[in-house]
């Protein structure tokens, strides 16, 4: 259990630091897109299951977190521009 969740949060900051790079100007600095990419990996696993697709392996679970973290980047974006 202990491993899984180090290689669940080091997934989680590769993730939120490609996406900080794949979305430049829609980033929160460093520490910023890392927690995004370590929300990023949930809401990705989530919606992958959602969609009944399922990730084994370690570049697997990368882009299914990268996916999740752009993703919620739009959510947050969409929010805060709605004023929500």
């Amino acid at each position: 259990m202990g491993l899984y969740l180090v290689w669940f949060l080091l997934i989680g900051c590769l993730a939120g630091y490609i996406t900080g790079r794949l979305t430049k100007g829609s980033g929160f600095g460093v520490v910023g897109d890392l927690v995004i990419g370590i929300l990023g990996s949930f809401f990705g696993g989530f919606l992958f299951r959602l969609l009944g697709i399922e990730a084994y392996s370690l570049i697997g679970q990368l882009i299914m977190a990268v996916v999740g973290a752009i993703v919620l980047l739009k959510l947050i974006g969409f929010i805060r521009n709605k004023g929500v």
